[in-house]
């Protein structure tokens, strides 16, 4: 499997600008891939960020967004968000990424009580406006599910398998699984033959490896359902504002960013 890792570990949002200070360092450090957050279309230039990282020999991997105001079920913002998320799939197409990922049904932090009945009617509503954003494009949709401190709605692979059409794809990261599933590992298995994107961190949001996470059975287990795609490694600074907030992160989680990334590089080399 490929290593990359997420400009999120050092900034938000990302900028042309950011782009080539911080890609030029994860070609040089061993990464093969680097993942691209979407937060608002024209933050940076894709077809420019398509030319840096073929220049470098670094593949691209592309992360939707999902703020206030984004949500595919029970709102009046639908099309506005399907919008967004076939500008995604634009900008993968542009930087070669195979894959747009992230929780594309519901805004981050938007929770609700559900009744069996109410929860079943959610999931066809999400199938039925998932449907013209996976047709838009060859891109693959990985639908990543949350911890319930972030949504009320997809918090295991089971729920994601219930929910989702068979199209589309799930994104899997290391960081929720542990919070929600009994068993990461036959999370994975579970869901063999749908898993389009893999994330990784830390049970602390922080350096892969670093932590008491069953780091070997996980891996296995992505061998034996035969994936693919890249292990990203996804955390967040302390120094931003805004993704600080967002994300919880209210301390350091490395002894520097760039060491959260190289460390955790090392690491995933081991397994």
């Amino acid at each position: 499997m490929n290593l990359g890792v997420n400009t999120w570990v050092w900034t938000s949002p990302l900028t042309d600008r950011d782009l080539a200070a911080l890609a030029p360092k994860v070609a040089g450090w061993g990464f093969d891939v680097i993942e691209l957050p979407v937060e608002r279309p024209g933050d940076w230039d894709p077809a420019r960020a398509a030319d840096l990282l073929t220049q470098l020999g670094l593949a691209a991997t592309v992360v939707l967004v999902m703020p206030p105001g984004r949500d595919l079920v029970s709102s009046d913002t639908v099309k506005e968000t399907q919008d967004y998320l076939m500008h995604c799939m634009d900008v993968a197409e542009i930087v070669g990424s195979h894959v747009i990922a992230g929780p594309a049904y519901s805004a981050v932090g938007r929770t609700w009580r559900m009744s069996g009945e109410e929860r079943a009617a959610a999931y066809a509503e999400l199938r039925e406006n998932l449907k013209p954003v996976i047709d838009h494009s060859p891109v693959r949709l990985a639908v990543e599910p949350l911890n319930r401190y972030e949504t009320s709605l997809l918090n295991t692979v089971e729920q994601a398998l219930d929910a989702l059409p068979e199209d589309a794809g799930l994104a899997l990261d290391v960081y929720h699984l542990n919070i929600e599933e009994k068993d990461p590992a036959a999370a994975v298995r579970a869901a063999a033959g749908r898993i389009a994107h893999v994330q990784v961190c830390g049970t602390d949001r922080g350096t892969p490896g670093q932590d008491r996470f069953d780091w070997p059975a996980f891996t296995a287990a992505l061998r034996a359902v035969s994936y693919e795609g890249p292990l990203v490694i996804e955390s967040f600074t302390a120094h931003n504002q805004t993704i600080a907030t967002a994300a919880s992160i209210w301390r350091p989680l490395a002894p520097s960013q760039d060491a959260l990334a190289v460390d955790g590089l090392a690491f995933l080399r081991t397994l």
